[in-house]
Formats: C-alpha cells, sequence, structure tokens
C-alpha cells in the first residue's frame, strides 16, 4: 500500500492527532464542493496536508474539487500550492509553518483533480461517477453557502452519488451555520434525511477540532478530583467567552442576515457548553456522548429576551488600528440593525446544575482576542478569618484556555510571607505549549480523520442542532419584532454595557478579556 510514511522530521515529532490515530484511513475519495473557497485554501488543504505528513491518508486517497469555475487539475493544483507557500509568509495566519514539506504537499498534489460543474443542476453531477468509483468510498463535503447544502445533497441523491453498496460508504459533511433558526433547521435536517441516512451526514463544528477543547472531556472525566466538585453546590456560576478582536472585513454580505447569535451560539459555544456541562458518557462512543449532550440541550431553558442583550460595534481603535464602524463595512447596511455582539444568561434545570447560571458572551472587534470557559467556585466560609487584617475571601476560579492560551488556570488563595495573616489569589498553570510539542494544525485534521474512519463522536446530531436552535429560538423572534435594534459599543471595548448590567444584576462580573 502507497502512503507517506518518513517524509519529514516534522510530521515525524506531529502531535497524536486523533485517540486511535496509528493506522491510515481506508482508501477513500474525498469530494470538495466549493473547491475555490477560502475554506478549502485555508483550511481543509493544510488538515489533509498535516494528515498526509502524518502517514494517516491511504495510497488510494484521491482528492476532486467540485466548482463552477473555468479550471483544469493543474490551475487548482498551482492555486493551492500558491496558497500554502503563502503560510509561510504570515506568523498570525491561523496555519503558520516555516517550511512546506515538498515530499508530503507533492503527494497530496499528485491526488488533486478538478471538476468543473454547477452543483445545484443535479445532471452535471453524473461525470462524477467514475471518479469516485475507484475505491468505492466516498465522502462529500459541502464547503458551500449554507443555503445551497439542501440542494447539493439533492443533486447527490439524483445521481445515485450518496448510494451505499457492497460495503462501500458514502458520507456528506455539512458545515455551519445548519439552518438560521429552528424552523429552516429542522426543514434542512428533514430535507437531507430525505437523502440519505442520519449515519452518513456529519455536521460538522471546527471548535470540536481544536486539543484544547477535546482536552475539557479529558480534564473532567479523566481526572478524580473534579467530578465531586462538578456539581451546584460548589460552583456558583461559569462564563463561556469567545471574543475577536477582527471586525467584519469584507464578509458584511455574509453577516448581514447571519450576525453573533446565529455565527456563533447555537454551534461555538453550545458546543463549549455540552463538553463542559454534560453528564458523564458510559463511553467514548458516537451515540453515547451525542445523546448526553442531547439530554444537556434539552434540560436548557429556552432563553428570553430579558436574559439576552445585543450590540453592534461602531468605529473605533482595536490594538492600534483604526476600525470602522459596522455599518461603514462593506456589503453592511447603513441602518443595519444586525448584532455583532451577544450576551446570554442559560438556566439549566436538571439536578447537577439547577440554580448555577451559565453566561455566554461572544463579539467581535473586542478589546482582546479571547475563548475561555471560566468556572466559577462558591465562596469559601469566612468565619475563621474574621480576626484577622483578611476583609474578604477570593473565590477559587478554573479556566479552561483555549485560545491563544492553551491549557488550565487554577485561581486559589495563598498566604502573603510575613507575620500577618494576609492573603492574595494566586494561578497555578498549565500550558500546552510546556508539556507537549506541538506543531501548526488548523483543527480540521482530527474531524476530517474522524470522518474518513467514521467515528461521529465529534459530530452533531440532527436532534443536538434542533436542541440547541430550541433555546435561542425566543431571542431571535424577540429581536426580529423589536424595531430598536442593538445597543452601540465602541470598537476595541469589551462590549456593551447592556452586557454588564446582566451579570451585575445578579452581584457578579465579567472576566476581563485580557485572559489568564
Amino acid at each position: 500500500m502507497d502512503k507517506v510514511g518518513e517524509v519529514s522530521s516534522a510530521a515525524q515529532s506531529s502531535q497524536k492527532l486523533t485517540p486511535a490515530a496509528a493506522h491510515p484511513a481506508p482508501p477513500c475519495t474525498l469530494v470538495i464542493f466549493g473547491a475555490h473557497g477560502d475554506l478549502t485554501k485555508r483550511l481543509l488543504m493544510p488538515a489533509l496536508y498535516n494528515l498526509a505528513g502524518s502517514a494517516l491518508l491511504d495510497g488510494n486517497f484521491n482528492i476532486i474539487g467540485v466548482d463552477r469555475v473555468d479550471s483544469d487539475d493543474e490551475a487548482w493544483r498551482k492555486s493551492l500550492a500558491e496558497t500554502m507557500q503563502d503560510f509561510t509568509k504570515d506568523p498570525d495566519a491561523e496555519f503558520y509553518t516555516p517550511k512546506i514539506d515538498e515530499k508530503t504537499w507533492g503527494w497530496v498534489n499528485q491526488r488533486l483533480h478538478y471538476f468543473k460543474a454547477d452543483f445545484t443542476d443535479a445532471s452535471q453531477l453524473e461525470g462524477l461517477k467514475p471518479h469516485v468509483g475507484a475505491t468505492g468510498n466516498a465522502v462529500f463535503y459541502l464547503a458551500v453557502a449554507a443555503r445551497f447544502f439542501g440542494t447539493v445533497v439533492d443533486s447527490l441523491g439524483k445521481v445515485g452519488l450518496t448510494t451505499q453498496e457492497d460495503g462501500k460508504f458514502r458520507r456528506v459533511v455539512v458545515e455551519k451555520p445548519f439552518g438560521a433558526d429552528l424552523q429552516s433547521s429542522k426543514a434542512l435536517n428533514a430535507q437531507i434525511l430525505k437523502v440519505v441516512d442520519e449515519s452518513q451526514v456529519y455536521r460538522i463544528d471546527h471548535f470540536l477540532g481544536k486539543e484544547t477543547v477535546q482536552n475539557i472531556l479529558a480534564m473532567r472525566f479523566g481526572n478524580a478530583i473534579f467530578e465531586p466538585l462538578w456539581r451546584r453546590e460548589n460552583i456558583d456560576h461559569v462564563q463561556i467567552t469567545a471574543a475577536e478582536t477582527v471586525g467584519v472585513e469584507t464578509r458584511g454580505a455574509f453577516y448581514e442576515p447571519t450576525g453573533a447569535l446565529r455565527d456563533m451560539i447555537p454551534n461555538h459555544l453550545f458546543q463549549l457548553l455540552s463538553m463542559v456541562a454534560m453528564e458523564p458518557p458510559n463511553s467514548f462512543s458516537a451515540e453515547t456522548v451525542r445523546t448526553a449532550k442531547e439530554q444537556l440541550f434539552e434540560a436548557v431553558r429556552p432563553v428570553q429576551p430579558q436574559d439576552a442583550v445585543r450590540g453592534q460595534y461602531t468605529a473605533g481603535k482595536v490594538e492600534g488600528r483604526d476600525v470602522v464602524a459596522y455599518r461603514d463595512a462593506p456589503g453592511v447596511a447603513h441602518d443595519s440593525n444586525t448584532e455583532t455582539y451577544v450576551a446570554l444568561k442559560l438556566s439549566i434545570e436538571n439536578w447537577r446544575w439547577a440554580g448555577v447560571p451559565f453566561y455566554m458572551r461572544t463579539g467581535k472587534s473586542m478589546t482582546g482576542r479571547l475563548t475561555e470557559i471560566v468556572v466559577h467556585f462558591r465562596h469559601a466560609p469566612f468565619g475563621m478569618f474574621r480576626d484577622t487584617p483578611v476583609d474578604r475571601l477570593a473565590p477559587n476560579t478554573l479556566t479552561l484556555n483555549i485560545q491563544p492560551a492553551q491549557g488550565l488556570t487554577l485561581g486559589i488563595t495563598a498566604k502573603i510571607p510575613g507575620p500577618k495573616m494576609e492573603l492574595s489569589p494566586v494561578e497555578m498553570k498549565f500550558r500546552y505549549e510546556d508539556a507537549f510539542k506541538l506543531t501548526p494544525n488548523v483543527g480540521y485534521e482530527t474531524l476530517l480523520y474522524d470522518c474518513l474512519i467514521g467515528d461521529a463522536t465529534l459530530f452533531q446530531r440532527a436532534d443536538n442542532i434542533d436542541a440547541a436552535w430550541n433555546v435561542v429560538d425566543p431571542v431571535l423572534k424577540a429581536w426580529a419584532a423589536d424595531s430598536a435594534g442593538p445597543e452601540l459599543y465602541e470598537a476595541g471595548s469589551a462590549g456593551p454595557k447592556g452586557a454588564e448590567e446582566l451579570l451585575g444584576r445578579d452581584g457578579r462580573a465579567w472576566e476581563a478579556l485580557s485572559g489568564k
């Protein structure tokens, strides 16, 4: 079997991508709809390059790019190669590497083939059959606009490309956003599941490909010290933050009908919620884990408008650079009411979490780039310190650092050296880069590999999607009927004042966006 083995020393030192990543995925043809799109160039190709470098792709693995653009194999290969080289020049790129290994990229490059087609016209996909038939196994990746998801699956079904026979698999990978609300999510699920079985659908969320997100489960269930504490008797509240310093930039046409809530909450942030709050599954099998997530989402009370805050950034400075107001960005209406910031208060009505609020926030053009979960424990009894100079005790916190810092931070109280009883909060930190040798990756490596081997653990099931939309649906409906629009906040700030008031009325405050 022809496979990449010792192609580079960098590949040999690559971190283990999955718990069972010791063997190559089976022979397969990966068909990417949206071959010329940003997702394909910026994320999928670096991920495939890393998988090849880790010897996790079979010698009979092939990649077919489908798009409407006039092109051919050589032109597509050249375009992708140029983008890969660009990653060596930008240290701030999502995938930065000082050098592209020529042998590894050459292995990927020779397996790239281009197929011109209008994927909304099923008859034009007939020509794919001979290419997919080489191995029989096929994964169809929908790296296209969300409005085409159902159409592409319908077209594949009409020409028989989704039919599984003779032990060969046919799978469909669907990107987010999956629907725009509960009703459209149910409709899209119904449309897709008329063509393929649920077991063939892999609804992807790249947050779940991040090592730091997967580590939440390892931290919770692989360490005996946490589970006894992980309940309402010990935890005061939880904050989940995904803040970005970038604005809408040139994505105004996409962002206008979407907004921060649809873009981030039911997918990315709900996946973080599930990792930190779901009940311990009996195993890490796909259905067991996804059922645990669904049970959690069902226990979350639908958010009411008074527990939601929306904001929109105005002109300001972010990290020293001038930022134009959202309404002045290309593709954005000058009177737009689209939110670029959301803060929510969630209540989980089960025995573990009843009475423990979960606060979520996400926004663009913020003062800092930060994704983290902060678990705030209850205050320790103050009685024994009553006759000392200590006037208050800071609560313990456990911060799950996702980005840019990666690891865990435990906030505890310690005595300041000296004759007096004086206390100070201190931190104990674990950082991935200190414990492991990290290599460049984009978070799609694990997800692509899992899809190829048929492990759906990190992918969302239809009921997971619908349950998440059900939680935020009342807010979407209320905002659609409210002409007042979002509260304005200056670019480079921590967000609208209403978000501070959301926690302030409960006697709490957001963590600083500087991170820990």
